[in-house]
């Protein structure tokens, strides 16, 4: 049986680094600390048997933390972690981090290129040249875009195929407005390209917090199942982000739900296997962990 996956969730210590991407009172519930011991019981309850716990801020100091966190405990299987990719040394960091207690976990590379002002970010050729190194060291790429920057990720998807690319929240589509173009489109077209999958995550967040259904959702879910197709479709909670629409609970229940008519083997897929193979991941077996357990 293929280990349930969350392949999308964080934590933070405020007392260690701030966040400064919380700001403002809509994201007030999530400014206090969240831990793997937080999230352990929530994620027991699921059954899910094995994470990835991604990066949160453009601090290179961040990513040795999360290494260290997985060697230490058995929930974590993967990190994506962040280095500068526009830096000149990006293999070299690549590798030090390797070398780093947990560096084995090192699953993917992340960058919030959601929050860069030019929408060709990702065309940049010295990007480019980072974004070679990652796919050189073996590892994946998060894509943490908005809808208008797709184009640019089109085209360096196309440009890098020996990299994998792992499309964050589907490109985080205007679910709380029901508008599908032309988001639905340009992600068809990135689906065409083979080395690019996408996480069925962060969809609570782009809905109507407060009123949304599992019915305002399927739209959009339906356009990346019938795109990428479960075998390149991967589940991630985005917890502690999705608290402020959804509890752990009901995001693996809408998920559950969103999924519902594929086959058995399908849904093993999209909740284990694709982040299984797209992260290179090596989790557990599919049982319980024990909530005491550190």
């Amino acid at each position: 049986m293929t280990p349930l996956v969350d392949a999308h969730h964080h934590v933070w210590d405020l007392s260690v680094r701030d966040q400064d991407w919380i700001t403002g009172e809509p994201l007030a519930p999530l400014r206090r600390d969240f831990s793997l011991d937080d999230l352990r019981p929530e994620a027991v309850a699921e059954g899910v048997t094995a994470t990835v716990l991604v990066q949160t801020i453009t601090v290179a100091g961040e990513t040795p933390e999360f290494l260290a966190l997985a060697a230490a405990d058995d929930l974590v299987a993967g990190v994506v972690g962040w280095v500068d990719l526009t830096a000149p040394d990006v293999a070299e960091a690549l590798a030090a981090l390797r070398e780093l207690p947990g560096g084995r976990y090192l699953a993917g590379i992340r960058h919030q290129v959601q929050g860069e002002p030019d929408p060709d970010w990702l065309c940049r050729p010295d990007v480019r040249r980072g974004l070679g190194a990652v796919a050189g060291a073996g590892l994946a790429y998060d894509l943490l875009t908005v809808p208008h920057q797709l184009p640019a990720a089109i085209r360096t998807a196309a440009a890098l195929p020996e990299l994998t690319f792992v499309v964050d929240h589907l490109s985080k589509p205007p679910i709380a407005t029901g508008e599908l173009e032309p988001w639905a489109g340009r992600m068809r077209e990135l689906a065409r390209l083979p080395n690019v999958v996408c996480k069925l995550s962060g969809m609570v967040t782009e809905a109507d917090w407060a009123r949304w259904r599992v019915l305002d959702l399927r739209p959009y879910a339906d356009v990346v199942l019938d795109a990428f197709g479960p075998e390149r479709l991967m589940f991630g909670s985005d917890w502690p982000v999705c608290l402020l629409a959804a509890s752990y609970g009901r995001v693996v229940g809408a998920a559950r739900e969103l999924t519902a008519g594929l086959s058995a083997a399908e849904r093993d897929a999209v909740f284990g296997g694709t982040a299984i193979r797209a992260y290179g991941l090596n989790p557990p077996a599919a049982a319980p962990l024990d909530p005491k357990r550190g």
